[in-house]
Order: C-alpha cells, then sequence, then structure tokens
C-alpha cells in the first residue's frame, strides 16, 4: 500500500482556487502589481460587487491575495512575487491560437501595447523586456545559467547604472520568467524588479491606458542605446 503525499490535497485546493474563471480575472489584473479596490475588479471581471466579494475571500483564505482596508475602501493585491510567477506561468501555457480574438479596434490596440511592452508584476515584459534581456545577455551581463543567471560584470553594469539590488531578499537575484506573448523568458528576480522601477522612476518608460502596458519614451531610447545598444525600432 503506497501513502498518498501529503502535498497532495493541498495542491488540489490551490488548483481549484485557480479553476474558476473569475478567480483567474482577478488574479491576471493584479499582475500590475497595483493595489486594486473590491468594486474596481468586480468591474473588470464583470461580476457583480457581491459575487466577487465571495471570491476574493477564497483567494485571500488561500494565501494567493493580500488585502488591506483604508476607510470604507477594500483593496487587494497579490500576496508575493512567489504568486506573480505562479500566475505568469500558469498564463504562459496557454496556447497563442487559444487566446480569444479581441472583439473591436480599441481591443485590439491594448492588445497590441500588452504585446509590445508591459510589467509582469513587477518587471518588464513583452519584446520591450526580451530585447532588454537579449541585450543584456548578448554583452554577456547575463548567461542563462539553469534559467539566468547575472555575471560580475552584469553586477557591475546595475552598480554603474546606479540600480540598486537588494542582496538580502529571499528572491532569485535573477530569474527567467517564460513571456506569454513572445514564448521565450525575460529577466525577472531582484534584478527584473529593480532594472523596471529604476526604468519608470528615470522616465525611460511611461504606463499607457488602465492596464499593463508600458512605452519607451524618448529619453529611454537614447538610454537603452547608450546602455545596451538597444536600436530604437527594436523598441516600438
Amino acid at each position: 500500500m503506497t501513502t498518498r503525499d501529503p502535498r497532495a490535497s493541498r495542491l488540489a485546493r490551490l488548483a481549484g482556487l485557480v479553476a474558476d474563471e473569475t478567480r483567474a480575472a482577478c488574479l491576471l489584473a493584479l499582475l500590475d502589481g497595483r493595489a486594486w479596490t473590491a468594486g474596481e475588479l468586480a468591474r473588470h471581471a464583470g461580476v457583480a460587487a457581491s459575487t466577487l466579494s465571495e471570491h476574493l475571500g477564497k483567494l485571500v483564505a488561500g494565501g494567493l491575495i493580500a488585502e488591506e482596508r483604508q476607510g470604507r475602501h477594500r483593496y487587494v493585491r497579490l500576496a508575493d512575487a512567489r504568486v506573480a510567477q505562479l500566475v505568469e506561468d500558469l498564463a504562459a501555457q496557454v496556447a497563442p491560437d487559444a487566446v480569444v480574438r479581441p472583439r473591436n479596434l480599441r481591443e485590439s490596440n491594448a492588445g497590441s501595447a500588452m504585446a509590445r511592452g508591459r510589467t509582469c508584476y513587477d518587471h518588464l515584459a513583452g519584446r520591450l523586456g526580451i530585447t532588454v534581456t537579449d541585450a543584456l545577455t548578448a554583452r554577456e551581463l547575463l548567461v542563462p545559467d539553469k534559467g539566468f543567471a547575472l555575471t560580475d560584470a552584469g553586477i557591475g553594469w546595475f552598480d554603474a547604472v546606479g540600480i540598486r539590488l537588494d542582496r538580502t531578499s529571499r528572491r532569485p537575484l535573477a530569474r527567467a520568467c517564460l513571456d506569454w506573448t513572445e514564448r521565450r523568458p525575460h529577466l525577472a528576480g531582484v534584478a527584473g524588479a529593480a532594472l523596471c522601477r529604476h526604468a519608470l522612476d528615470a522616465g525611460w518608460c511611461v504606463r499607457i491606458g488602465s492596464e499593463r502596458a508600458v512605452k519607451v519614451t524618448a529619453t529611454g531610447e537614447r538610454t537603452l542605446s547608450e546602455l545596451l545598444g538597444i536600436e530604437a525600432g527594436a523598441l516600438h
């Protein structure tokens, strides 16, 4: 007689949480790294506030999201980077031909913007994320070693640019995250998050629309060309 793995029941409960379409929609929305109100998520998911509240309760109990209250408002966000990695990795398994086609020009434009450049929780993704990752790799600042690893030159590059890397974090310094539009890995982990934060703070990139889409500014084009040799055409 075999003994069942004690993790089986917990894994089944976790899978059940993600297996609901409304909860999946909430988790994907929260990949933008922001805190959302329950009302915003309800409108995004297309369900009543009372229905959404039930789903959020299950996600909080399951440890996938965290909540905080400010006055009358209830804010929720992904619990941590590990949950963001789980959601993004699962989303990347959806075959391209299974993605719903845009219903109108607005949805088509929004989808194109997301594919060009977006944030994946706290790091850059889409063609922008891939282009930056390729440039770092080409200059031997980043190597594909069991995922990704920064070289000594890479760590020096971050220091020279003025991007602080938190060495005390329990997150890996560099991690490969499979990009669901490009079907290739982009840079995540501490380095990916620090680079994304610096790019937004320094005005290399700006957020556009209400989704996760970002675009490179003229300042960003010049800077990325100087620092990584990326041509402006590769960023559009």
